[in-house]
């Protein structure tokens, strides 16, 4: 169950993290990455996030643990969207 939780909230912090990346890159808007700022370098950014939480996801046997699964997620997506709206990749 552990597993499950744990693996869960990184696929839920990973694809909350990918989601401004990807708008961004689709609407071909700068947005900071560590690799840079171009909307093609966030489109694949965010793209290899939803890959990643995707296989997270597939590795954490979500049915078997339905619920604690959900949460765990969902507060990933939480917190990630929380750093975006609060202190943002750009900084204060």
């Amino acid at each position: 169950m552990l597993f499950t939780i744990i693996l869960s909230f990184l696929a839920g912090l990973f694809g909350g993290n990918a989601f401004p990346h990807f708008a961004k890159g689709i609407t071909k808007e700068p947005y900071p990455t560590v690799f840079g700022s171009s909307p093609v370098i966030n489109f694949v950014a965010g793209w290899l996030g939803f890959l990643i939480a995707g296989l997270f996801l597939l590795a954490a046997h979500v049915e078997l643990y339905p619920r604690h699964a959900l949460f765990s997620g969902a507060a990933g997506v939480f917190l990630a969207g929380l750093f975006h709206s609060w202190h943002g990749a750009w900084g204060n």
